[in-house]
């Protein structure tokens, strides 16, 4: 068997399931026993100490008992009435002998003790012993008697007290019998446990430690003990586990006698070792079985899976041949499981091979979508024109071509209605070839090509212009009308390249810059990468422009629909190049976006209309002006500062201004965007949503932005009045800000029918070229004065 063989795997599987329970069912009995065993010797220490309890309190009411009978005994009483103290001693000893009492005193009404059983004299008796009468005393003063334990020379003794009465109280008698050894004995025998008597001493340092007085311990351990036990100032109970010798222990601390510094406690233990003693058979039976179950499923485990195994490996050999490419390999597994399901499945597969090799093949040449040749078999087809042009000495062409406004469809019918989209334009591209031209191609996305072998290039710029023309009738997909336009490229074998791959990067440059131009057709020419070239110069042309001041700010007005007044405008801003001459924002802003340098273009425009707001109040003009701000600028944290700055320099008031953002600004990073935005609004500056109404998630979003005003798209306005359902949607929109408190404002206004329409419908404000194009700020008085003489109501 071989050491990574499934056969191998599959007995070290079943092996390792085994042994893994079989540990952990030992492990878990284990120490349930320990915590089982744990627990019992806690509970029955709990139990001995009640038991000690109970034999301390006998042991008192016998004391009591035989005190009684002392007190009563008349020849006693009149020993005491005559002070016949060699009587009274005499008494005392007799009687303690006979009851077990160490000690017997006979204390006056002073509570002094004046005779006692004890050899040594009243006067030698401890101090600590006559505060312990006199706490006694004072105790059966109240019960008619009382009993407690005190500490008389470092030992503990339970005491007794009764009084004498002849009739009234003559004196107290006092009986005391140590804690000791008949005790010790007495509890070992009831419960085998071990006890031991400890009692405090002063040490070296003058610090109270531990002394054993009296132990079932051997004299070493009971040593050991005292080392082990917390200082009594720590008043500790229990003690789960405490090590002596070998043996481990559960203690339990009982408090016997406190007097003054001295203390005195029993410590009650079990053996931990001797109660897991009676499993330990149950652990070792265990494990034998856990070790005689691994050898059985060893051997069971090997049988198995060497039958599962076997035909594994002739499918695995069969799986070899139809790799190679014989699908007449033979599959002789007969078994009705799994395995013979799986030989099954084999068959199934073998016979599938061909029929998906086929459709790989096709899949790798072919688009799915349109059903056209894709780039891999274009590039394939491109390369056996050349070569075949190249024998013949020929020419051949390309055309590339890009749709125009595609991703705009896309994103605002969806990725189902695109896919329609492009192939209706297939169809159109087929029949435009016709049916014995060349298939165009899909090289992906909405870019097309097309091959023209043994094709000059008049032929080629031909075909590009019916394309366009042909583009330029209206697609009708599902009651919606979708006009579409192109960039097309042309290029051609050998004017423009010798090779596929230059050819191809050349048509490609063409086609760009036939949709940066909206020129339709471009024919590849050198000029065309110089042109690519200076796009690279583009940045350090913007930099110069801003120092030299070549950026105009041009305004286009806001009118509100209400009365026609002129209440607001939007700053724009233009580019006058030295050689280029004007340059729409268009061909320079998203370049400006993408290197950054959007920040220093939106400084400058919020300069711009600062200065021109500050001159227009005091003309009288006081008009609120809107500025565009981008992602770049909300990533800027700093952004409110520079604006406030800007503001305070002009003397302007942050009322007078509406920054207008899109939506799609605000999705590249809505945490630090609602930042930024928070703090402009607590500038005093009104906010904007742009465009609204193209972005995926504007209602998401807008309850979250501390915005005034929304633009609705001109998308939706430019033909409203022809189309009803861009009416709805205008009309929602207007309805959606009016509920939550906004102003809405409509560009793209570029008729009177929807100016008119927008009005009917509660639109506040209207902007587009039916009132003005954008214009340069200095021209704004002039124009403003002519609007008001040609609309009094304003």
């Amino acid at each position: 068997m071989r050491l990574h063989s499934l056969e191998s795997r599959v007995v070290t599987l079943f092996i390792g399931l085994l042994l893994t329970l079989q540990l952990v069912g030992f492990f878990v009995i284990r120490n349930t026993i320990d915590s089982n065993a744990r627990n019992a010797i806690e509970e029955s220490l709990k139990l001995n100490e009640k038991i000690l309890l109970r034999l301390l309190d006998q042991n008192a009411q016998k004391l009591i008992q035989g005190a009684i009978v002392l007190a009563k005994e008349y020849a006693f009483r009149e020993a005491i009435g005559t002070h016949d103290t060699e009587t009274i001693v005499s008494t005392l000893s007799n009687h303690g002998k006979r009851i077990g009492s160490d000690l017997t005193m006979l204390v006056g009404l002073d509570r002094k003790i004046t005779a006692s059983s004890s050899s040594a004299a009243s006067d030698d008796l401890s101090h600590s012993l006559q505060q312990s009468v006199a706490a006694l005393i004072q105790t059966a003063e109240k019960s008619g008697s009382a009993a407690s334990t005190a500490i008389v020379d470092g030992k503990p003794y339970q005491m007794v007290v009764v009084p004498i009465e002849a009739p009234v109280t003559i004196s107290w008698v006092v009986m005391a019998i140590p804690i000791g050894k008949t005790l010790v004995s007495d509890m070992h025998e009831l419960s085998l446990m071990q006890i031991s008597l400890l009692s405090t001493e002063k040490n070296a340092e003058g610090k109270n430690g531990w002394i054993s007085n009296v132990s079932t311990l051997s004299d070493q351990q009971a040593a050991e003990l005292a080392q082990l036990i917390p200082q009594p100032e720590k008043k500790i109970s229990y003690l789960p586990n405490i090590q002596i010798d070998d043996d481990q222990y559960s203690t339990r601390i009982v408090q016997l006698a406190q007097d003054g510094q001295a203390s005195t406690i029993a410590v009650l233990q079990l053996s931990i070792s001797q109660a897991v003693a009676p499993y330990q058979k149950l652990q070792l039976t265990l494990l034998i079985l856990t070790v005689f179950g691994a050898v059985v499923a060893s051997v069971i485990s090997a049988i198995t899976a060497r039958r599962i195994t076997g035909p594994v490996r002739q499918l695995a050999e069969t799986a070899r041949r139809l790799g190679a490419g014989d699908y007449t390999a033979a599959i002789h597994v007969k078994q009705k499981d799994e395995i013979g399901d799986l030989a099954r499945t084999f068959t199934t597969m073998r016979d599938g091979i061909a029929q998906r090799e086929k459709e790989i093949s096709r899949l790798a040449y072919w688009d799915t979508l349109t059903n056209l040749p894709n780039r891999a078999l274009f590039t394939d087809m491109l390369e056996e024109a050349i070569a075949m042009a190249r024998a013949h000495e020929k020419s051949c062409y390309v055309l590339m071509m890009d749709l125009d406004r595609f991703k705009h469809v896309n994103d605002v019918m969806g990725h189902r209605f695109g896919d329609i989209l492009l192939n209706q334009v297939a169809i159109r591209l087929s029949d435009e070839l016709g049916t014995g031209g060349t298939k165009p191609a899909r090289l992906g996305g909405d870019e097309f090509a097309i091959l023209l072998p043994n094709a000059s290039k008049e032929e080629a710029q031909s075909l590009a212009d019916r394309i366009l023309r042909s583009l330029e009738k209206p697609i009708s997909i599902e009651d919606q009308t979708v006009d579409l336009g192109a960039g097309i490229g042309i290029a051609g074998f050998p004017e423009h390249a010798s090779d596929t791959q230059t050819l191809l990067s050349r048509v490609e440059v063409a086609m760009y810059a036939a949709k940066m131009g909206n020129s339709g057709a471009v024919i590849y020419s050198p000029d065309i990468d110089k042109g690519s070239q200076q796009s690279l110069s583009l940045l350090s042309e913007l930099r110069a422009a801003l120092e030299q001041q070549a950026f105009r700010m041009y305004v286009q007005p806001k009118v509100g629909l209400d009365k026609g007044q002129v209440i607001a405008v939007e700053a724009l801003v233009r580019w006058i190049h030295p050689e280029r001459g004007f340059i729409y924002p268009d061909q320079f802003i998203p370049f400006a976006e993408q290197t950054g340098f959007i920040r220093q273009l939106t400084h400058w425009i919020m300069n711009e209309a600062a200065r021109a707001c500050s001159i227009w109040n005091k003309q009288g003009m006081h008009l609120k002006i809107s500025v565009n701000i981008s992602t770049r600028d909300l990533m800027d944290q700093d952004l409110p500062i520079k604006f406030a700055q800007i503001l305070q320099h002009h003397q302007v008031d942050a009322s007078s201004f509406c920054l207008e953002i899109t939506e799609s600004a605000i999705m590249d990073d809505p945490v630090r965007a609602f930042q930024t935005l928070d703090r402009l609004h607590a500038m005093g500056l009104d906010l904007s949503i742009d465009d609204f109404g193209t972005g995926y998630s504007s209602l998401a979003y807008l309850k979250r932005l501390p915005v005034d005003e929304l633009k609705i798209d001109k998308s939706f306005v430019l033909k409203m009045e022809k189309d009803i359902d861009d009416t709805k949607i205008v009309k929602s929109t207007i309805d959606l800000g009016h509920n939550m408190g906004l102003r809405v404002v409509a560009e793209g206004v570029e008729n009177a029918e929807v100016m008119a329409l927008l009005k009917e419908l509660g639109c506040d404000q209207a902007q587009g070229y039916f009132i003005s194009k954008p214009m340069p700020s200095t021209d704004l008085p002039a124009w403003l004065e002519k609007w008001q003489q040609n609309n009094p109501a304003a």
